[in-house]
């Protein structure tokens, strides 16, 4: 409430992490209240975590610093971002970028950590003590989610709250069944083998040469194309390594798109070479607007 001060229930609002019972809980904020005034203030609070800190001492004097340096930066690239090149706006998002990614992974594995530590201290109590609810969500894309599994919503639960009983059931059903499936999700460990592709003696050999050859026409040469496309079409269909070519014209345009199938590179490069292929690439100098395009991909 802003007067400088926790008061037990606010206390038990931030703290209670879903693990502790409300007597615990309780007795913890006594231990912290070494002054008896059934309220806490920031020096009782700092004298209590400051004897456990350990190594996290450094970890959130570093964190400290680390806030402090990424607002400095942040101030100069929204100084200067607008007056640099665009090499240099490029630069200044990358570092953003990457630094945001930096700060995601730490996130994750502390997101991680959190969860394992948890579950491990709910599987070793395994006792009927009833967990405080939070009634207020932490900071974190996942502490909400995290915080509120550890109180089922399923109304065979005996320590299921009032609140959550009186919901529909349909709904809380559902969202068990969600909860379970993230669970198993989140737990599950990825087992990645090494592909071992098979190797072929013949490797060029093993793989379908597939050609997309766009040509853009020139409206008064349109017939003789036609012509000269059909003629190529032919020569090249009974040519042995051939396994298909199909045409395809762009509607309200004079483009079209020829895609050819052949069995491997070998049989297009010799295709190539044949007279009736240089004789349609000679043509098509004079029946084009530009020159075609064509691009190559070997399939497997």
């Amino acid at each position: 409430s802003d007067d400088g001060k926790l008061s037990f229930d606010e206390f038990k609002a931030y703290f209670a992490d879903g693990v502790l019972s409300g007597e615990e809980l309780h007795e913890l904020f006594h231990t912290i209240d070494t002054h008896n005034t059934n309220n806490l203030d920031t020096e009782e609070l700092c004298d209590y975590f400051s004897k456990h800190l350990g190594e996290y001492e450094n970890v959130l004097s570093v964190l400290e610093d680390l806030n402090i340096t990424v607002l400095k930066a942040m101030d100069k690239t929204k100084k200067d971002y607008q007056e640099a090149s665009n090499l240099e706006q490029f630069v200044t998002r990358f570092l953003l970028k990457e630094t945001l990614n930096q700060l995601q992974s730490l996130q994750s594995s502390l997101e991680c950590a959190m969860e394992t530590t948890e579950e491990q201290t709910r599987q070793e109590r395994k006792d009927p003590t009833k967990p405080e609810v939070l009634s207020i969500q932490w900071p974190g894309k996942r502490s909400a989610r995290r915080l509120q599994k550890n109180n089922s919503l399923s109304s065979n639960n005996p320590h299921s709250s009032t609140g959550w009983i009186e919901e529909d059931g349909q709904w809380m059903s559902q969202i068990n069944r969600l909860q379970k499936l993230i669970d198993r999700l989140e737990k599950k460990d990825l087992k990645l083998e090494p592909f071992e592709e098979e190797v072929l003696e013949e490797n060029a050999r093993s793989h379908i040469m597939i050609v997309q050859n766009q040509m853009c026409v020139m409206e008064e040469k349109i017939e003789e194309f036609h012509l000269a496309l059909k003629q190529y079409v032919e020569s090249a269909s009974t040519l042995g390594g051939c396994l298909h070519i199909s045409i395809q014209k762009l509607p309200s345009s004079f483009r079209f798109i020829v895609y050819e199938f052949w069995e491997n590179s070998n049989a297009w490069n010799s295709h190539l070479q044949m007279n009736y292929s240089k004789t349609f690439q000679r043509s098509n100098v004079d029946f084009l607007e530009t020159p075609e395009l064509i691009t190559t991909m070997l399939v497997p």
